[in-house]
């Protein structure tokens, strides 16, 4: 006999997205469980590097997502226990000529307009922030407002916090309609879980959701690789990356694209992301990502050329073709609420993304327009061109 609960929400998805919005839920009264098929931190959140960027993103909609992510992350970084290693340690955006520093000039007077700290640093003044970088860049800006956090802990600690349980190990193989097609909960493979509202914060799997929901979402995977050093003591101080990496960011090519960005941990090694790619569930690893990731991070930092590599990982970032994630309810099914297609930015836009799904399943006032994140947006113009 299958066991049966009575709740508000279940959430599909124990990542860093699923954990934000179980939190923001319980916080707002509601009694809600998580269910994934894996383990916590399992799929895109357990391969990332703990970005949380405003660096990264021009103004619109998911600057000001991130933005109201910043704030909130600062919060949690008091609410939450010290090993997520939330770090404020600001960003560093360098430009390797004047025609890319011009560029980027732009670039950050629009972000500042929005809300972003951006400070020009001249090419004199770049070793004074990072003294291991290479000294032929033609500037840069520093973004303070980038930080970093260990994304497993992170969603581990966001879950623990929200005191709901939490089914692991348990895949959902039907979402239970009512008689008038609404959300009436879920079957995994051990129970039911009975609740008139679903979030599908499945990432990667997110479509997969939305099909057994009886909807579409057209989240795509994107492979990314990242490159792990030995230990080492603090030699970069920021988040460094090349100002190309904001138009790989943006890009929706199916091919190889890498550009390095370059962080040191508290625990020691340097991680050395990020590569993009479409290429499926693919899983097998691309000596070419690894070189180019390789390569292209000695030319920030010398010193890393004669650095071990130790490992190198990947994963799969849930990618929607207009390069906004699909956030609060779905008006095609009554009851069903998405939470996904966050690419790489979702362990950086995972707070505001909790807070925005249980403003929408109170029925409460957002914390800001969720319309450019409607889930049932036109989709098709960019399908066309990702394609």
């Amino acid at each position: 006999m299958p066991k049966r609960h009575s709740l508000d929400a279940v959430i599909i998805g124990a990542g860093v997205v699923g954990a934000a919005c179980a939190y923001y839920a319980a916080r707002s009264g509601l009694t809600v469980a998580v269910v994934d098929r894996g383990p916590v931190a399992g799929g895109t959140t357990g391969a990332g590097e703990g970005n949380l960027l405003v660096s990264d993103k021009g103004a619109g909609p998911e600057l000001d997502l991130a933005l109201l992510s910043t704030r909130l992350w600062r919060e949690l970084s008091d609410a939450l226990p010290a090993d997520i290693e939330y770090e404020p340690k600001g960003g560093l955006v360098v430009a390797h000529d004047e025609p890319t520093l011009k560029a980027l000039r732009v670039f950050a007077e629009s972000q500042r307009t929005a809300g972003v700290r951006a400070d020009e640093i001249a090419a004199e003044d770049l070793t004074t922030l990072e003294p291991h970088l290479s000294p032929d860049q033609a500037g840069g800006f520093r973004y303070p407002q980038d930080a970093q956090v260990q994304p497993a802990k992170a969603a581990a600690r966001l879950l623990e916090a929200a005191r709901v349980p939490v089914h692991l190990g348990e895949e959902v193989t039907e979402i239970l309609r009512t008689p008038s097609g609404g959300i009436a909960g879920v079957r995994t493979t051990r129970r039911e879980l009975l609740a008139p509202a679903v979030v599908n914060a499945a990432g990667t799997w997110g479509g997969e959701v939305a099909r057994l929901a009886g909807t579409h979402l057209p989240v795509l995977p994107r492979r990314g690789f990242v490159l792990v050093t030995e230990p080492l003591p603090r030699m970069v101080r920021h988040k460094v990356y090349a100002a190309d990496y904001v138009a790989d960011v943006a890009s929706g090519s199916a091919s190889l694209q890498s550009s390095a960005v370059v962080e040191g941990t508290p625990s020691g090694p340097v991680l050395i992301g990020a590569t993009r790619e479409r290429v499926g569930f693919d899983r097998s690893l691309s000596l070419e990502a690894l070189r180019r990731l390789a390569t292209q991070a000695a030319g920030l930092f010398p010193f890393l050329a004669d650095v071990e590599v130790i490992r190198a990982y990947h994963g799969f970032r849930p990618y929607l073709p207009d390069h906004l994630p699909a956030i609060g309810a779905d008006p095609r099914v009554p009851g069903l609420h998405h939470a996904c297609g966050h690419e790489g930015a979702g362990i950086g836009l995972a707070p505001a993304t909790g807070a925005m799904v249980a403003a929408a399943l109170t029925g409460s006032e957002p914390p800001m327009d969720p319309t450019p994140f409607s889930p049932s947006r036109d989709f098709a113009h960019h399908e066309g061109e990702a394609g």
